[in-house]
């Protein structure tokens, strides 16, 4: 068995990722400082071929690290915010914070700073008060600081190393006037960003809504301007998670028109508890037997699942427009 001492934490760390389902390891990326980002990406790219055992060191040692861990307080509202965000959307969890806390800190143009590479910093600081720049690069990578810093003009170099040597105390005043000049200079670069509202998603949740008559009419409207955003609109009207509202008859009459791989694939990409619903239209034996074959089956790829789950979306579709199965009182479709 390898020796996981040959792997420093951050190697360690990168094998963790490698390994995660892609939506799954950008969920964790996201919440990495830019310089912690940098350093796990050039140790993925690094790693060579990884056995099974070093995998499986891998995740004991994340294990043990954490069994005493607790969660940290630092930016618990950005960590509220971005979670509120995955779950109902930017828009929505925008208005959900300001609920929670009336006055929500501003994103700081510092922090957005932190992010920029060098050649996008040099255009916004270029001719500012070397006082100001100190304050700025002593605030960014060591790195990126020197290539800014060296972009400079060569008259203001030893100036600009100057103050930051005796820097000192920040007043808050200092920190604000940092600030503004950012914002002014990224919204001279690079405009206004636009506040992102609606999409395919939010209509189809408004559309969901309105009943059967109705969807059908605006989704044929909307087919004749746009084919392809109409498609775009049922497809997140009808998801996979909408199939648990079937009854065990509607669900039996579904499940005949999928093949048993495709029903594994798509259940492995669910909860144990939410597959309650397909198991309960099967007999007691069909059921133990796919839930033997899910557990047999081992990892399946989250692309394969997906696809899985679009067929047995499609074959729903397509029986409850012929009315064989129906979703809610179905009350909407008659007069």
């Amino acid at each position: 068995m390898t020796d996981m001492k040959l792997f420093d934490p951050a190697e360690q760390a990168a094998i963790m990722v490698m390994v995660l389902e892609d939506d799954q390891a950008a969920r964790i990326l996201a919440e990495l400082e830019p310089g912690e980002l940098r350093l796990l990406g050039e140790k993925m790219c690094a790693l060579g071929e990884i056995g099974p055992e070093v995998i499986a060191g891998a995740i004991a040692g994340f294990v043990e690290k954490t069994e005493n861990l607790g969660l940290q307080a630092h930016d618990r509202i950005g960590q509220v915010h971005s979670k509120m965000a995955r779950a109902v959307g930017d828009v929505k969890a925008e208005n959900l914070m300001r609920r929670i806390l009336p006055e929500p800190p501003r994103s700081s143009p510092i922090e957005l700073a932190r992010w920029l590479t060098p050649e996008a910093l040099v255009p916004l600081v270029k001719g500012e008060h070397p006082q100001a720049l100190a304050v700025l690069l002593v605030q960014l990578d060591p790195e990126v600081a020197a290539a800014v810093l060296h972009a400079l003009p060569e008259s203001e170099q030893s100036q600009i190393v100057h103050r930051i040597a005796t820097l000192g105390p920040v007043s808050q005043g200092a920190i604000a006037m940092l600030e503004d000049l950012l914002t002014r200079r990224i919204s001279e670069q690079h405009g206004q960003t636009p506040f992102e509202m609606g999409g395919a998603r939010e209509a189809a949740g408004i559309i969901n809504g309105v009943g059967k008559v109705l969807e059908k009419r605006v989704i044929s409207e909307i087919g004749k301007m746009d084919k392809a955003l109409a498609k775009r609109i049922e497809d997140e009207m009808f998801k996979f998670e909408h199939l648990f509202v079937l009854d065990p008859q509607a669900m039996g009459a579904l499940l005949r028109e999928i093949d048993n791989d495709t029903l594994i694939d798509s259940l492995k990409g669910i909860a144990e508890d939410e597959r309650n619903v397909f198991f309960r239209a099967m007999s007691s034996r069909a059921a133990d037997g796919v839930k033997d074959e899910i557990a047999a089956r081992g990892r399946v790829k989250l692309a394969d699942v997906v696809e899985a789950q679009k067929r047995v979306v499609a074959a729903a579709r397509r029986l409850a427009a012929e009315g064989t199965i129906v979703f809610g009182s179905g009350d909407d479709d008659y007069v």
